[in-house]
């Protein structure tokens, strides 16, 4: 009895990585945007709005972190 097996090896194009480096790229600067953005907005709020939503000023950047990255 023979066994046939066929491999098959991806070739990846120096196009293919450029365009992947460039999408991850894109990605991370999107990504730091709203990390950006939701410290503005968080720390443009007083004290007294942040209680209300409970959240206190040394967790801001935490939850910035967890907007952009899901960390």
């Amino acid at each position: 009895m023979a066994y046939v097996n066929t491999t098959r090896v991806a070739h990846i194009s120096v196009a293919d990585r450029i365009m992947g480096l460039v999408d991850g790229i894109r990605k991370m600067q999107a990504r730091r945007a709203i990390y950006r953005q939701t410290l503005r907005e968080l720390n443009a709020l007083s004290t007294r709005e942040l209680a209300d939503l409970g959240i206190h000023r040394s967790m801001i950047t935490r939850l910035a972190q967890e907007a952009a990255y899901g960390k």
